[in-house]
């Protein structure tokens, strides 16, 4: 099947009247997150060199990513003119340096590689099935549907990968939970606040401020059946029943977390101000 492209998404139905200031801050952070797609295929790459399948798979994956960027990119320059994509995306790299020397996977195996890469194909097909979901704008909910299809794609190619390694690098129950609630812990880490800070700001960076700004409105967009979906993803990534108890019991923990983390967050920006 043919893969969208930037010309397949509706620019002119673009209504600047229903552009949410804060869907438009987090759209930012996102664009250069995404766009920064050809680094990790470069990390992916040079961690599997021995295997030139898995190899041109990531290469494909990151001319993906790095649409997406684009695509968030456009939208965001739509919605304030005065956005300077290029400007945002020199300030996030500068301050976001991948390993892109190592030769062996910083998860300590390819097959943890390949769970990191589940967990975080889990988090963007929910993000903009969320974002999708949350906005009015017509454009953008056409990009953040084509973006998460592609990443629930993603998903399920780093997912068949990881099936075949496992085969020959098994790792035990225990591992794969640890390497995946790694990171789920490193979704909150330095990247996305920087990505926010570097996209929004100016100033000097603030880890903490950007990080409790970005969360409270990128947590703020998902519904229950969001958090149901990828915890169903993680359950499966790392080998545990993906249906039943555990996983109804940990998306209402999840959910409960989440939302208690945004009052949190609420409150200490007003407190800031």
């Amino acid at each position: 099947m043919k893969h969208w492209t930037l010309d397949d998404i509706p620019w002119p139905a673009f209504e600047a009247a229903k552009v949410d200031p804060e869907i438009l801050a987090v759209v930012k952070a996102a664009s250069v997150v995404e766009h920064n797609g050809g680094d990790y295929a470069i990390y992916l790459c040079n961690v599997f060199a021995d295997d030139p399948e898995f190899q041109q798979a990531a290469r494909d994956w990151a001319e993906e990513e790095i649409q997406h960027g684009q695509a968030l990119g456009k939208w965001a320059r739509l919605a304030d003119p005065r956005f300077n994509f290029d400007t945002a995306f020199a300030r996030f790299t500068e301050g976001v340096r991948l390993p892109l020397e190592a030769k062996s996977s910083v998860r300590g195996s390819r097959t943890g590689e390949l769970i990191a890469r589940c967990i975080v194909e889990t988090g963007t097909s929910s993000y903009y099935a969320a974002l999708g979901e949350a906005t009015d704008e017509p454009v953008l909910k056409e990009i953040c549907r084509n973006i998460a299809a592609d990443e629930l794609r993603h998903y399920k190619l780093f997912y068949r990968f990881l099936k075949r390694y496992l085969a020959h690098e098994p790792l035990s129950l225990a591992a794969r939970l640890r390497i995946a609630l790694g990171r789920l812990i490193e979704m909150g880490d330095d990247e996305l606040a920087y990505a926010y800070f570097a996209a929004n700001g100016g100033g000097t960076y603030d880890r903490v401020s950007s990080a409790r700004a970005y969360a409270r409105r990128a947590y703020g967009f998902y519904r229950p059946h969001h958090i149901e979906r990828a915890v169903t993803m993680v359950l499966k990534a790392v080998g545990a029943p993906p249906n039943g108890r555990l996983a109804r019991w940990l998306s209402a923990l999840s959910y409960w977390y989440m939302r208690g983390r945004i009052r949190r967050f609420a409150a200490a920006e007003a407190a800031a101000q």
